[in-house]
C-alpha cells in the first residue's frame, strides 16, 4: 500500500482496503477497470495534497486522451481548498450588469499580509455554454468560474480542473468521453434493510459519517434518494 493511501485513509477514518474499493468503483473512470496502480496512487496524492475527500466526490477522475487520468474537482472541493488555505482572508463578489443583464462576475480573494486582493473577472460571453446547467443557472455558474480562477491565481493551484472545464476538454478531445447512459445496478432492497441497523450504529458511534456509509454502499450498487435519507437520518438524530 502507498503512503498516499495510508495518509488519506487515516484522515478520512476508513480502512485502506475500504478506501481503495470505494475510490476504484465510484470515483475512477470506468469503475477503475483500466486504472493502473500508479494512476491510482497519483490521484490519491492530489486528493491528499489539497485535503479533498473523494468519498463525497469533492474530487474524481476522467480518463485522459492517450492514457492516464485527469483529476476533476467539484465546486465544493474548490471552496474547501480556498477556504482552508492558511493565507485565505476572505472573498467578495461583484456582479457587473448592463441593462439588467449579467455581463460578468468579479471575484476578489484577500490574503493575509497582502495589501491588495487578487481580482479576477469572468465574462458571460466567454464562459457561457449551451448546456442544461448553464441554461438553468447562468449566474451561479459564472460565479463558480470566477471563484475557481481567482483561487488559482491567489494560491497557485494547478493540476486539477473543474467539471465545466472537463466538459470543454471532452469536446476538444483532451479527455475521453465516458458512456454515461449506463444505469448503475440498484443496491438490493433486502440487503439494504438487513444492513441498515448496523450502518446506523457505525454513524451513531462516530466511527463513520453518513456520507462515508453512502459512498461505501454505492461502490456495490446505486441507492435511491429515499435510502440515502434513511442513512442520513442517523446522523441527524445524533446531532439533535
Amino acid at each position: 500500500m502507498s503512503t498516499a493511501l495510508t495518509q488519506l485513509s487515516t484522515r478520512l477514518k476508513v480502512s485502506e482496503e475500504e478506501l481503495h474499493s470505494i475510490v476504484m468503483n465510484t470515483v475512477m473512470p470506468g469503475g477503475g477497470r483500466q486504472v493502473t496502480n500508479d494512476q491510482f496512487v497519483s490521484f490519491l496524492a492530489v486528493a491528499n495534497e489539497y485535503k479533498l475527500n473523494p468519498l463525497v466526490k469533492e474530487i474524481y477522475a476522467f480518463p485522459a486522451q492517450g492514457g492516464g487520468i485527469q483529476p476533476i474537482v467539484s465546486i465544493d472541493g474548490w471552496l474547501r481548498i480556498i477556504n482552508s488555505h492558511k493565507d485565505f482572508n476572505g472573498m467578495t463578489y461583484q456582479d457587473n450588469r448592463e441593462g439588467g443583464q449579467l455581463i460578468s462576475v468579479t471575484c476578489r480573494i484577500y490574503k493575509k499580509g497582502i495589501e491588495h486582493p487578487v481580482e479576477v473577472t469572468e465574462y458571460m460571453s466567454e464562459c457561457y455554454r449551451n448546456t442544461p446547467t448553464w441554461k438553468q443557472y447562468p449566474a451561479r455558474m459564472l460565479r463558480h468560474k470566477a471563484t475557481i480562477q481567482a483561487g488559482r491565481y491567489a494560491f497557485g493551484i494547478s493540476g486539477i480542473i473543474d467539471p465545466d472545464e472537463a466538459e470543454r476538454f471532452e469536446d476538444a478531445g483532451a479527455i475521453v468521453k465516458e458512456d454515461r447512459d449506463i444505469t448503475p445496478e440498484q443496491y438490493p432492497a433486502e440487503e439494504f434493510k438487513k444492513h441498515l441497523p448496523a450502518w446506523g450504529q457505525l454513524i451513531e458511534s462516530g466511527k463513520k459519517t453518513a456520507s462515508q456509509i453512502i459512498a461505501m454502499v454505492e461502490s456495490k450498487g446505486q441507492l435511491s434518494e429515499e435510502q440515502k435519507i434513511l442513512i442520513e437520518e442517523f446522523e441527524a438524530e445524533e446531532a439533535a
